[in-house]
């Protein structure tokens, strides 16, 4: 019999995970963040949590949640969210939805801007963003503010340094690449930053869309809130919906992913275009929502 890189026979695992431990992390994991985790995510939950009973020196899972209930709080409870999201991301990702935001950004004129990014991840949604709205406005200081959120503070550091793998621009235009981006030297050979401009248009901040507060104010001409919601169940996407209504201009976009659909989750908004949103007034006449933060 093979053994593995520790010495075990292949195909016996470190710790012993058992079917109450994935149910005990599933209902962890939805109650704290909302993500409503698969059965046949079994696996992928067993690989990333592994790494924190390591790093923490606990020999079970069994003790490792435990632990992390009588925390209730604090640097585990986030270590735990952040192993557990999932932040596949890319510059101008789902491209055709710049176009739409470039058009929208232009129709207001000189007036101030106010998007937020609500998964920002590592940081390319929102930097796509900021791109955008200085070519719509033919200015490295364009009239915009973008707050940038996350759940995970990982990718949020990512973001908030702006610094990115060359390979990360490959499917960027050579132009656009140069206009926005600022080539390492010597040791930093290899690796890009956003320019300056761009880094001050983006505030990054923590943000748990399943919190009662979010601490994020403002009327949003835009809501980028793209590959989030397929994580949670229709229940949770409907309230997160219904809050994001308020926040809103009356012209306001909300921009989903390509794999979600929300027109029977909430009846705040209405299709526009291929994943793009816009208020229902006929439907919010009807029934006005609070406004919440």
């Amino acid at each position: 019999m093979k053994a593995s890189a520790q010495g075990r026979p292949d195909g016996v695992k470190e710790f012993e995970f058992t079917a109450r431990d994935f149910e005990r992390v599933r209902a962890l994991i939805y109650k704290r963040a909302g993500i409503a985790l698969a059965e046949s995510k079994h696996e992928m939950v067993y690989s990333r949590l592994a790494r924190r009973l390591r790093a923490t020196g606990i020999g079970s899972f069994a003790t490792y949640l435990d632990k992390l209930e009588q925390a209730q709080d604090g640097d585990e409870w986030e270590a735990f969210t952040n192993a557990l999201t999932t932040n596949l991301t890319s510059f101008f990702r789902e491209a055709h939805h710049f176009p739409i935001l470039a058009e929208h950004l232009k129709k207001k004129g000189r007036e101030p801007v106010e998007i937020w990014c609500s998964a920002a991840s590592t940081g390319e949604e929102p930097y796509s963003i900021a791109m955008t709205a200085c070519e719509a406005y033919n200015t490295l200081t364009p009239p915009v503010r973008i707050i940038a959120t996350d759940i995970d503070t990982n990718v949020l550091n990512t973001g908030a340094n702006g610094i990115y793998s060359i390979d990360r621009l490959d499917k960027m235009e050579p132009e656009r690449a140069r206009k926005f981006f600022l080539r390492g030297k010597g040791e930093r050979q290899g690796l890009v930053r956003v320019r300056p401009e761009l880094r001050q248009m983006i505030t990054f901040k923590q943000v748990n869309l399943l919190a009662d507060h979010w601490g994020v104010a403002g009327q949003f001409d835009v809501i980028f809130c793209r590959n989030v919601m397929i994580y949670f169940d229709k229940p949770t996407q409907g309230k997160i919906l219904d809050r994001f209504a308020p926040m809103m201009k009356d012209d306001g976009l909300l921009f989903a992913g390509h794999s979600e659909n929300f027109l029977y989750v909430s009846d705040s908004f209405k299709l526009r275009g291929k994943t793009v949103y816009e208020l229902d007034h006929n439907k919010k006449a009807g029934g006005a929502l609070p406004r919440r933060t």
